[in-house]
């Protein structure tokens, strides 16, 4: 069973008049990389879920965020802080002065400065963070079967690549005998333009040719390659997350399949053969969202 690194989760509910809405995206990545996005009345719970996340979502460039809407009624008190506002408005008027320059705008600007608008920040009663704490649960299990859904196609796309190699496979296997008679011409060829027909040594010639073609032989290669491709297939249907592992099966794919082309000597097999590497290069490209 696989899952894919990307992922989506949204969960919200509602308390004391107020929406709680929690959501969970996610990209590959090596390792876990979390961003968290907190209301300020619920930071001192930051480490609590980080320690969740670490424990269920394990890889990925994740960015989770919380956000509260409060209804009307129940809007957080806010305030002017006369004092810094004054002082950034004669500020500025003083620059404006200066320079000569006429802007009628200065009380707005003064206003948007930092901390010249300040908001009350209640603490969270212990019945919000449950709620809170209940939609982020709530998100995570939907963020998970969103990953889940995705793997499932995933899984689904990397076997039909194995098919396609093991396809390969097949025609190499009937391609390869088809090749001696070829190679036995080439060689042949090769000698009587280099020594004269009358010099060639027949007998000399047949036993080099069976050293020549046992160096060709690609039969321990296929035997390796249908083994990789079959725990590759099973490493799949694996309950644990693996897609490191089916990444170092992969690897040993292409050693072998990299050795069927170097042995080929055959216009047809490395045609075929190259259809191999498309087929693992796919493969490796998927494996790089795989959990």
């Amino acid at each position: 069973m696989i899952k894919s690194m990307t992922g989506y989760g949204l969960a919200a509910n509602d308390y004391a008049r107020a929406k709680y809405t929690v959501e969970i995206k996610s990209l590959n990545s090596k390792f876990l990389e979390l961003s968290l996005k907190l209301p300020k009345a619920f930071s001192d719970k930051e480490f609590l879920l980080r320690n969740e996340c670490s424990k269920q979502i394990e890889r990925g460039k994740v960015n989770i965020s919380i956000y509260v809407e409060y209804a009307e009624t129940t809007l957080k008190t806010s305030s002017i802080n006369q004092p810094l506002l004054k002082h950034y408005y004669d500020q500025l008027k003083e620059a404006a002065d200066a320079l000569g320059s006429v802007d009628n705008n200065l009380f707005q600007m003064a206003l948007n400065f930092p901390e010249v608008i300040q908001y009350g920040l209640d603490e969270a009663s212990e019945d919000e963070w449950k709620t809170v704490y209940k939609t982020f649960e709530e998100a995570l299990v939907n963020f998970q079967n969103f990953r889940q859904d995705e793997g499932d196609v995933l899984k689904q796309d990397l076997i039909l690549r194995i098919k396609n190699i093991l396809e390969g496979m097949r025609l190499v296997s009937i391609q390869e005998p088809l090749r001696i008679p070829s190679i036995r011409e080439r060689l042949n060829q090769f000698l009587e333009d280099a020594v004269g027909k009358e010099n060639v040594d027949h007998n000399r010639f047949e036993q080099e040719l069976i050293y020549f073609i046992d160096k060709l032989d690609i039969t321990e290669e296929k035997i390796r390659l249908k083994s990789h491709c079959d725990y590759f297939i099973e490493a799949l249907k694996d309950k644990d997350a693996n897609g490191k592992k089916l990444g170092f099966i992969s690897q040993e794919i292409g050693r072998e399949i990299n050795t069927m082309g170097s042995k080929a000597n055959d216009a047809k097999m490395q045609q075929i053969v190259v259809g191999m590497k498309e087929e693992l290069e796919k493969i490796k490209e998927q494996l790089l969202n795989v959990l």
